[in-house]
């Protein structure tokens, strides 16, 4: 479990235009990871 203060460990996604994109390829630049934990869930 990540504190706040800890680096993210290294990740790759999928981009909304499907470019595969990882956290270590953004390094030096702000990065904000926004999430959506019950998207699509129906709940």
């Amino acid at each position: 479990m990540l504190q706040a203060g800890d680096k993210a460990p290294d990740f790759k996604l999928t981009s909304h235009t499907g470019d595969e994109v990882s956290l270590e390829s953004l390094a030096g630049s702000w990065v904000v990871l926004h999430t959506f934990p019950l998207a699509f869930t129906g709940g």
